[in-house]
């Protein structure tokens, strides 16, 4: 049950982004347009409550509770900058905004350094839902399968750490934009 809550509340944030940036965009409803945009981190208070209602009842904590603390963790410190992304692109493309710059370089490793904090952040989130759950429950024999998750977001932060100093010691380059040849131009240089 609780895994069907997880995947209505993906769906549920998904749809009030688009939702949102669809009316903000394509139907010019500016406001209309940023309430469904604050229904979306409302999703993350929804399943908090199924989660939390769903222990209560007595339910055994298993991989779902884990995999919902996982998702509101990373909500809460992703969520905004996934939101601005879709902002820029809808008005990339729908408002005749410049499309976003790809950063390279030192800007790019800052952003690889920030990203770092989100995810530590977001395993601190994580790690203290799931301490919070257990607590909430108070039965260890009832909330064991929680404390396996813990393991799992070690792996994700050393991950992130790699990835950060990997781009720290070898930053992404400008990429150059593929030249096409001009027609004939070819057929001069082998002349």
């Amino acid at each position: 049950m609780i895994l069907t809550v997880i995947i209505a509340c993906e769906v549920g944030f998904w749809i009030a982004v688009l939702g949102g940036l669809t009316t903000r965009y394509l139907l010019g409803a500016r406001r209309l347009g940023a309430a469904l945009l604050v229904c979306a981190p409302l999703v993350d208070v929804v399943l908090l409550v199924a989660v939390a209602a769903h222990l209560d009842s007595g339910a055994t904590a298993s991989w779902h509770h884990g995999l919902a603390a996982l998702y509101i963790g990373f909500s809460v410190t992703y969520g905004h900058r996934m939101i601005s992304w879709s902002d820029a692109w809808f008005a990339h493309r729908f408002a005749g905004e410049p499309a976003a710059v790809k950063l390279t370089g030192a800007e790019y490793t800052r952003r690889c350094w920030g990203d770092l904090v989100r995810t530590v952040g977001a395993a601190l989130i994580v790690a203290g839902i799931l301490a919070a759950i257990t607590w909430w429950v108070g039965d260890p024999s009832r909330t064991a399968a929680l404390a396996r998750w813990n393991g799992a977001l070690g792996v994700v932060v050393a991950a992130e750490f790699i990835w950060t100093v990997s781009y720290t010691l070898w930053p992404r380059k400008l990429s150059r934009p593929r030249r096409r040849p001009v027609s004939g131009a070819i057929d001069q240089a082998r002349s």
